[in-house]
């Protein structure tokens, strides 16, 4: 399939990629318990005629054999919502309480364009394409629980793809791809802190350990960790996102917990501050006459692109929209994303898909009440996805 005939099916299908993405948009779920928006993916799927199985409680693994035997490439797209509640304001928003805040519905509509074009010409295939339609990316390790299922099995899986959509890039504008060899994406690891103290009458301090004054201590003195103790030439930020604590305003209280995360590029960056945040507060804790117990959570290691791969897309993208179009990232973003899983078994890319559009109204960044896409450009997912397939497996 030549670069006109791609282009041409590509944009023949928007209409039904927009369609898909705003059924979906009005239906959105988190976590794992995805039963509507799976069952609606699963029932395009059936109409497509492409064979698949559940994977990670509601995940889809769908495959599609072309005529001849060869390697097998995998092509991700993630499903579930955020808990928020959308002011949008659009025709179809969501009005559940959950929105598609990170255009997950505009991937998964994007992937089943794909699908449809990939079906439709399995005869350009030598080899097969695996579609992973995968719930949980919103922190609960949903990558991990599609990879424990064995969605890189059975056929093996040689190689993955994934794109994401929005502003995560400002560089990166409408109809343009952003892509970079190495490190995309950053490792996120999350953390929870617990800090007891003694309760007494805010008149009568002395009798108590004021435990709301301890961690306001730890919260000031964690964030030297990153500005005396990281090397200025890594990079690093570690945020304080939540703390609760108190029950009246005169009343010392004997518990706060505070909880975050932190977001490198080292592997040593990421241990040394795990090592560090837990010295810092046990001693504070300590100093103060309190107790605190630290908690290292799980977290997404930092998505890798292989340079093999990404000069793949940027060789694809240059094709299907131009080569002024594909931007050459210089740095990482602090952003996570679960695709590093996947890109830690196999190698592959993954690329962002510039959707924001000031002219539009379009600015608003992700994980907001009023983010929204220009969905004017949802052919080039497809365009792009079915081009780096028939590349691989030609």
């Amino acid at each position: 399939m030549d670069k006109t005939e791609l282009v041409s099916e590509a944009k023949n299908i928007l209409a039904d990629v927009i369609k898909w993405r705003r059924d979906l948009h009005k239906i959105p779920e988190i976590g794992f318990d995805l039963y509507k928006t799976s069952e609606y993916i699963r029932q395009q799927l059936d109409e497509m005629g492409v064979n698949y199985r559940i994977a990670a409680k509601t995940g889809i693994v769908a495959l599609i054999e072309g005529v001849e035997s060869g390697p097998t490439l995998a092509l991700r797209a993630d499903m579930d919502a955020l808990p928020i509640a959308e002011k949008t304001g659009l025709p179809f928003a969501s009005n559940n309480g959950n929105m598609h805040a990170c255009g997950h519905d505009a991937h998964a509509a994007m992937l089943l364009g794909t699908a449809k074009i990939l079906q439709a010409k399995r005869s350009y295939l030598k080899g097969s394409v695996k579609l992973l339609f995968q719930p949980g990316e919103e922190g609960y390790g949903g990558a991990e629980q599609m990879i424990l299922d064995g969605c890189l099995e059975d056929p093996l899986v040689d190689a993955i793809y994934g794109l994401h959509v929005g502003q995560i890039f400002p560089e990166v504008k409408f109809g343009q791809i952003g892509i970079c060899e190495g490190p995309i994406l950053a490792a996120a690891t999350a953390f929870s802190v617990e800090v007891k103290g003694k309760s007494t009458h805010g008149a009568l301090p002395h009798l108590g350990v004021d435990s709301i004054a301890i961690a306001a201590e730890m919260i000031v003195s964690l964030q030297k960790i990153v500005s005396r103790e990281i090397n200025p030439l890594s990079t690093a930020v570690l945020t304080i996102g939540k703390i609760a604590g108190g029950e009246a305003i005169n009343i010392v209280t004997p518990r706060v917990e505070f909880s975050g995360d932190f977001r490198t590029l080292l592997e040593s960056d990421r241990q040394y501050i795990a090592r560090r945040l837990n010295e810092m507060c046990t001693s504070i804790a300590g100093a103060n006459r309190a107790e605190a117990s630290v908690d290292i959570l799980g977290g997404y290691p930092p998505t890798i692109n292989s340079p093999v791969f990404a000069g793949k897309v940027i060789s694809a993208a240059a094709e299907i929209i131009g080569e002024s179009n594909v931007i050459k990232l210089e740095k990482p973003n602090m952003g996570t994303e679960d695709m590093s899983l996947y890109l830690e078994k196999i190698p592959g890319a993954f690329f962002v898909l510039g959707t924001g559009n000031p002219e539009k109204g379009i600015t608003y960044p992700h994980h907001n009440s009023q983010f929204d896409l220009d969905e004017e450009a949802l052919w080039i997912g497809p365009a792009l996805f079915v081009r780096l397939a028939y590349d691989y497996l030609s």
